[in-house]
């Protein structure tokens, strides 16, 4: 008796978001100094019809959330988790701005890993290129 092959969570994710005909989830990366230019590309990518996630926290700019070093760090650790979780769920990256930093890298690396396709509004900083 053969036993038909179970799906990965990756393929019931993908074939749940099609059976519920969601749209295209993009998952914008970047350095928070584009926060701007991430807010215009999520105009951009929403209008098109598609579902836009993107860091929503910017710890650049003083907040009292993360005043205290300690309580930063923790938070940090936190939003990058949820952020991978983002990309997990989005089927493209976009990585928005001409500048790559280290956290930027880890998750270009990241979702190339699951095999997310990763666009670039400046393709020269690829670091792949």
């Amino acid at each position: 008796m053969s036993y038909p092959e179970l799906l990965t969570p990756e393929e019931k994710l993908a074939s749940a978001k099609e059976r519920l005909n969601i749209p295209k989830i993009v998952c914008i990366c970047g350095s928070t100094r584009f926060m701007t230019e991430m807010g215009e590309a999520d105009l951009q990518l929403t209008a098109d019809g598609h579902i836009v996630v993107m860091p929503g926290c910017d710890m650049k700019s003083p907040h009292p959330r993360w005043a205290d070093p300690v309580e930063a760090e923790e938070l940090k650790v936190r939003l990058d988790g949820l952020h991978r979780a983002k990309i997990r769920l989005a089927d493209e990256v976009l990585v928005v701005g001409d500048y790559i930093g280290d956290s930027t890298r880890a998750e270009i690396a990241y979702a190339r890993s699951l095999g997310k396709p990763v666009r670039f509004t400046h393709p020269e900083v690829d670091p792949a290129a």
